[in-house]
């Protein structure tokens, strides 16, 4: 994928059959969809910096363990994230590389000054 800029042009879509074309924009749209929230964004924003716990992610979102926890279990189901014990911790980090460059994307568009 390349990196999009004020002066390069956006990519044109290959032409693949119709049916392979179906089956990916089902599975961009359902990968969108789990991206689609604010506070799971914000989450994936926070990972993409290293792992962190649910409490770190509490801290740094200014909200409570179950809204937090809740987003977590979402982006866990869709194979965005993944966890990992470290004692009686859990540390949690992006299991999906397009999750990242999409957090990346969306922090240069939106977020870089």
């Amino acid at each position: 994928m390349t990196e999009l800029s004020a002066k390069s042009e956006p990519e044109a879509c290959e032409a693949i059959p119709a049916e392979d074309m179906l089956a990916r924009a089902t599975e961009a749209a359902g990968f969108m969809k789990a991206l689609a929230h604010e506070g799971r964004m914000m989450i994936l924003c926070h990972l993409s910096a290293g792992e962190k716990t649910v409490t770190e992610l509490e801290n740094l979102l200014g909200q409570r363990q179950a809204a937090v926890s809740q987003q977590l279990a979402r982006l866990r189901a869709e194979g965005l994230v993944s966890c990992r014990r470290q004692g009686k911790a859990r540390l949690y980090s992006i299991a999906d590389p397009r999750a990242a460059e999409v957090v990346g994307l969306m922090y240069r568009l939106f977020c870089a000054g």
